[in-house]
């Protein structure tokens, strides 16, 4: 990659937007004004303030705008995402929270009594980005997050830590037989590609995601039979369940559900009309 001339911070946000467009990035205006926060120590406010400095060296610059480049998440660089208006850390450990995942909470909190002391368990919490996210939003509620890996739950503690949810959020390592007791609301943002297309995905995805957290068995759906067998005797009566699902696995995952014994209480779809959440009840 040519590096970026000296020149202002203005200058060089521009010169490297214009790289990030060439290459075909989807955002490169904002990936670039990210980026050069992020080397410059600035947020938006302190960037925009600096705009007329001039720069010593674009080193650091020029190193960030390599990885994404290599078209690695701006996300992975910096080490945090936003989710739900809360900063998380994120980490090769865990997913990076996207926004189509959102409406799982939205969802989720149309489900729930506020008002109550609900008991919520996350099934792969990853980062704890939708249990902490739950959390922020329901004072009276408790959650388990459980994830088979131990260094995503690393990172999920951090998350508690920061956002001040820790005496609320009990972090368990093992499969989802792991939850025990009764739960007013399960979540679950599963493994659900095919494993046969994980090869087909975007580099963004496909490169830094761990491969893990993306894989859903020969058909995408072996999580959504360990959650539809682990629901049924972990729900408690009129409890409801909350999954993210993959492209064209409704149908599918629905009569997972409806075997198990829950009835289908909702389909939500995501802003590119692919329905993304399926809610279903305790009967």
């Amino acid at each position: 990659m040519t590096e970026l001339r000296g020149g202002t911070v203005a200058q060089a946000r521009r010169a490297l937007a214009e790289k990030f467009r060439a290459a075909g990035l989807e955002s490169p205006e904002l990936d670039a004004r990210i980026l050069i926060g992020h080397a410059l120590g600035l947020d938006h406010v302190g960037l925009a303030a600096a705009e007329k400095q001039e720069l010593a060296t674009t080193s650091t610059i020029d190193a960030l705008a390599a990885r994404r480049l290599a078209r690695e998440p701006v996300a992975r660089i910096i080490g945090e995402k936003e989710f739900w208006g809360l900063s998380f850390v994120v980490t090769p450990a865990v997913l990076v929270p996207r926004p189509e995942t959102e409406t799982v909470l939205e969802v989720a909190l149309s489900l729930a009594n506020r008002a109550a002391p609900l008991r919520i368990a996350d099934l792969g919490v990853g980062s704890g980005a939708i249990l902490l996210a739950l959390l922020s939003e329901l004072p009276h509620a408790r959650g388990t997050g459980i994830d088979i890996a131990a260094d995503a739950l690393d990172v999920a503690r951090t998350n508690a830590q920061r956002l001040g949810l820790a005496d609320r959020a009990d972090l368990i390592l093992g499969d989802f037989a792991a939850a025990e007791g009764a739960f007013d609301l399960v979540v679950s943002n599963p493994p659900y590609i095919p494993s046969a297309d994980i090869a087909r995905l975007l580099p963004d995805v496909r490169k830094y995601d761990p491969h893990q957290a993306l894989d859903g068995g020969p058909d995408g759906l072996a999580a959504f039979r360990s959650i539809a067998a682990i629901a049924r005797h972990r729900l408690v009566p009129a409890g409801h369940l909350v999954v993210e699902i993959g492209a064209g696995q409704e149908s599918a995952v629905s009569e997972l559900f409806v075997q198990s014994g829950l009835a289908i209480s909702a389909v939500r779809h995501d802003l590119s009309g692919i329905p993304r959440v399926l809610a279903a009840t305790a009967c």
